[in-house]
């Protein structure tokens, strides 16, 4: 009996033991699972914080099978005084007490913007293999018809009239409206993202399975597959979409002295109008329609044709065919000779830094970088906006060396010695702060709103970003190995001598046509459009002072190093 008694005091210990051992275990799981959620979720309203705000890359590539760099962003923080005459600007941070509260919160800000992103691009990568070999059917309610899947060729596109990217929210419907409204037959999906027009169809079929790929913005549509498109017909939309841009009136310009030679497609026509000619080049996939009398001419800017030199007058008011002048039109048709981009196939010698400001146009020269060179450009951060419109250097490793240049606003001895040569872009520093403030609270292409501009942030955000103005382009003066000084004012007015300058400092070489096409898309989807805001001052007086300051003290350090000075706009209000 005692013996019973004994097994049976020592099977309920260790039975304690057990539940104890199993009671931790489970504690322990909950909280593991809790953290892991806490990583990935991110509370929702954070005052101040735009979903379009540049992350560093080497953070969020953790865990989507790129290459990490452990080195986190960092905020360069310029002292708050700036005099006249100093060389170069201290170094030393800025004290918290007299930064924005958003700005002393920016670490923070970035952390939580990576984990959400990085959750949702991770839920966005689920393969599509491992829906096994089922064909997916076009169930999306798409107002036009469904034609086939299609083999596509990168080096030369049959679908090539205009080129669309969103990796965010790309749909069957998106893709045909956009192609219907610029007057297309037909939309062609790839890739789950890409969105390709034009009027022929492409002459190759492929197996209706290839075309696997679900459309970032529509589970259960299947938006082509890797070098597979999806092809529908847009032009049943056309009657009741409406036009994204009606024919651009370009000018009235000196004819070329053989018009055919010059354009490759040409109509005449009794009673011609400018929408028939328009229609007709339309309908020929070119950007340009040209009318003389009853003639209309179809093509693109050329070197016999360059559009540079206008000329108005009564030359220009009655043309008829034998007038040595013609009217220019832009039709909806985008000028593909130089969309297509890559990264380059063997990794650059040279590592160069596309610098500036934020504000400064960076975005902007990157587009026309990358259409002139065929190349992407890389950045030190990552941009989600950027990278769903079409900038795929974004995701690459900022020093993969395989774009032709990276982009940074980053400044000091250490960062800026890691580039072997370097762009430095530079904007008048009035400009470039109400950019980056609209940027800020409205994204690339908003305006932030009366209350932001009439709240302290204003005043904050200029005391704080405007020595930074100066102190970036100080400490590239001084620790750049090989500069080259753009003006963005410059680049605005001229825009093809200076392309061609940065071009040559990149060692590429390009030809004039594709500089006139790029010219002709000079304004790519960055350009802030919609309602402006009105005319209004929203500098005081003392921020006039302080700014002034830095603009002499970053002109007289330009022509200490035989740069040409600042232009004439910058100077002191």
């Amino acid at each position: 009996m005692a013996k019973a008694f004994f097994r049976l005091q020592k099977f309920l210990r260790r039975t304690q033991f057990l539940l104890f051992f199993l009671t931790a275990a489970y504690l322990m799981a909950g909280s593991l699972l809790l953290l892991q959620r806490s990583r990935l979720v991110i509370q929702q309203g954070l005052r101040g914080t735009s979903t379009n705000q540049a992350l560093p890359v080497s953070d969020v590539m953790i865990g989507v099978g790129i290459g990490v760099d452990t080195r986190t962003m960092q905020n360069p923080r310029p002292s708050p005084r700036l005099l006249v005459g100093v060389d170069v600007l201290q170094d030393s941070a800025l004290d918290q007490r007299h930064s924005p509260r958003w700005l002393i919160s920016r670490n923070s800000e970035l952390r939580q913007l990576r984990r959400r992103w990085l959750h949702r691009f991770m839920n966005e990568q689920e393969p599509m293999q491992m829906k096994g070999s089922k064909v997916m059917e076009h169930t999306a309610e798409n107002k036009g018809t469904y034609i086939g899947c299609f083999s596509d060729d990168s080096r030369e596109r049959t679908l090539k009239g205009a080129v669309f990217y969103d990796l965010r929210k790309m749909t069957v419907s998106h893709c045909q409206e956009a192609c219907a409204e610029r007057a297309y037959s037909y939309a062609g999906l790839e890739h789950g993202a890409e969105c390709y027009c034009g009027n022929r169809l492409p002459t190759a079929a492929a197996k209706p399975e290839e075309c696997n790929s679900e459309c970032k913005g529509e589970k259960g549509s299947v938006c082509g597959g890797a070098n597979r498109l999806s092809v529908y017909r847009a032009e049943d939309l056309r009657a009741g979409a409406k036009r994204r841009r009606n024919v651009i009136y370009r000018g009235c310009f000196r004819a070329p002295e053989n018009l055919t030679d010059t354009f490759p497609a040409s109509l005449i026509q009794p009673n011609l109008t400018v929408e028939m000619c328009s229609e007709f080049c339309s309908k020929k996939e070119f950007p340009l329609a040209v009318v003389r009398g009853t003639e209309c001419y179809c093509g693109y800017p050329t070197r016999r044709f360059t559009l540079h030199d206008g000329a108005e007058g009564p030359r220009c008011r009655r043309l008829h065919s034998a007038s040595s002048h013609c009217l220019v039109y832009q039709t909806p048709v985008q000028d593909t000779r130089c969309t297509d981009r890559k990264f380059l196939t063997t990794k650059s010698k040279v590592f160069v830094a596309l610098s500036s400001f934020p504000g400064a146009g960076n975005t902007w020269a990157r587009h026309l970088i990358e259409h002139a060179t065929g190349y992407y450009t890389g950045s030190y951060y990552f941009d989600g906006t950027l990278y769903n419109k079409g900038f795929k250097g974004e995701k690459d490793h900022w020093r993969s060396r395989r774009t032709i240049c990276v982009k940074t606003h980053e400044s000091g001895k250490t960062e800026i010695e890691m580039f072997d040569s370097a762009i430095l872009l530079i904007r008048n520093p009035y400009k470039s702060l109400m950019a980056e403030f609209n940027r800020k609270y409205a994204g690339h292409l908003g305006y932030a709103t009366d209350r932001n501009w009439k709240s302290q942030e204003w005043p904050d955000f200029v005391n704080s970003y405007a020595s930074w103005w100066a102190s970036h382009v100080l400490d590239w003066l001084k620790y750049g190995k090989r500069l080259l000084v753009i003006h963005y004012e410059d680049l605005k007015q001229s825009l093809i001598p200076k392309l061609r300058e940065m071009v040559e400092f990149l060692n590429m070489t390009v030809t004039e046509d594709r500089l006139l096409c790029v010219e002709n898309n000079r304004d790519g989807n960055f350009k802030r459009s919609g309602a402006k805001q009105k005319d209004f001052e929203p500098f005081t007086q003392e921020m006039k002072d302080l700014i002034n300051r830095y603009i002499l003290t970053v002109d007289e350090a330009l022509r200490r190093r035989n740069f040409t000075g600042l232009p004439r706009e910058y100077v002191p209000r």
